[in-house]
């Protein structure tokens, strides 16, 4: 007992702890979708939790809290995480930026291409055109650490930074594309609050509360606003300070305090619950034929064809000319190795299917194409990298530290 009790602490502080749960808890989710207890599952993730001053726009059910509430604070760490890179991280030159970046950015135009081509000719579809561009970065960092000395430091930090990105991008597409039709009055005052936000930040609030304050705030005018109200964990999560009230230097910066606290609840909680929530489609009269009708089969080869070659050709193509240089002691036959592994998609192109199809049958249809591509995407990339010779390119990698 003991010795199990070990592997388990083991297990929930390795980076293959979260994924391990939320893989879990999705497979629950899918488990009891489709078990006696599917109705039971049913009244779970429709239960009533309207709260009327929020207005006709707000949560209306528990599943609702969970996508539009509590993945708020997802965007907040997404947010933060990559703050913290540029300020002290693997991101604080811009030529460190760069390559990511412009990688995530083919990584988002190829598989939407791909998408809209596969589907052509149907229009009640080609509004998911955005579900196979991002990358989950709970289930790629996992698979890399566990492949150790094969993927450099300097290759981890380059996916990792990338999949961050590419959730960035993903909000800026949810904000552009999926939020409904646009209320001025709501915007004006969203605006307010936002600068509002801003001008805690210049004028050295060093305290988190006022923060989530007006986090709370704009979330709520945001619901009322026509824009999706998790864009209030953006705007939070730039805003909040990355330097200690009285340039203490000894004390947390509220960013640091934020990401502590925020870090583990996103990981052991939110993500687990909205993986619960959402994975639990029913497979009734579904059946392998269908993942060649055209919204599955477009999210698929988005992910798995449109993602590895929008994001490897791009980041080729920067290195070429020079913009800036590949991760440090990582071959090119590497890097298409992690490329393959950024078409494993999940949260976020779940999150994305249930913005772009309400109807239950049509968003079956999506997540079914989402869980093939992840999960043919997640080994091809292992098998990739697991029996590639280890070597790296002489000209195009620099050695250790010179990235």
């Amino acid at each position: 007992m003991t010795v199990f009790l070990h592997h388990v602490r083991r297990l929930l502080a390795s980076p293959a702890g979260g994924a391990t749960i939320l893989l879990l808890a999705s497979m629950l989710g899918l488990a009891m979708a489709n078990s006696p207890w599917r109705t039971d599952y049913t009244i779970l993730i429709t239960w009533p939790m309207q709260f009327s001053p929020l207005g006709d726009h707000g949560p209306r059910n528990s599943a609702e809290w969970v996508s539009d509430g509590l993945m708020t604070l997802f965007f907040v760490t997404v947010i933060l995480e990559i703050r913290k890179e540029v300020i002290s991280g693997h991101l604080s030159s811009p030529r460190q930026i760069a390559l990511p970046l412009i990688g995530a950015v083919g990584g988002m135009m190829v598989p939407a291409l791909t998408y809209l081509l596969v589907t052509h000719g149907h229009a009640d579809i080609s509004r998911g055109w955005a579900i196979p561009v991002a990358t989950d970065a709970a289930f790629t960092l996992p698979i890399i650490m566990a492949l150790g000395q094969r993927v450099s430091a300097g290759a981890r930090a380059w996916l990792m930074t990338l999949a961050i990105f590419d959730d960035v991008l993903g909000i800026i597409v949810i904000a552009l594309f999926y939020g409904t039709a646009l209320y001025p009055d709501a915007l004006v005052a969203a605006f307010i609050i936002a600068a509002a936000l801003a001008c805690m930040n210049r004028g050295g609030i060093g305290t988190v509360w006022p923060y989530a304050a007006g986090c709370v705030f704009l979330w709520i005018i945001l619901l009322n606003s026509g824009l999706h109200p998790t864009l209030a964990g953006v705007v939070t999560g730039l805003c909040l300070p990355a330097t200690s009230a009285g340039r203490d230097i000894k004390r947390s910066t509220p960013l640091e305090t934020t990401l502590s606290v925020l870090g583990p609840v996103v990981t052991w909680g939110i993500l687990p619950l909205f993986g619960f929530m959402n994975a639990g489609i029913s497979l009734a009269g579904l059946n392998a034929g269908m993942l060649l009708k055209p919204l599955p089969l477009g999210i698929m080869l988005g992910l798995l064809i449109g993602k590895p070659v929008g994001v490897f050709g791009t980041t080729m193509l920067v290195a070429r000319l020079k913009i800036a240089t590949l991760p440090s002691r990582t071959s090119m036959k590497t890097l298409f190795g992690l490329s393959l592994l950024c078409g494993i998609g999940f949260t976020i192109s779940i999150f994305i299917a249930g913005l772009a199809f309400p109807a239950s049958d049509t968003v079956a249809l999506a997540k079914m194409g989402i869980f093939v591509g992840s999960v043919i995407a997640a080994i091809a990339g292992w098998l990739w990298l697991r029996f590639l010779p280890v070597s790296v390119h002489p000209v195009l990698c620099p050695p250790e530290g010179k990235l």
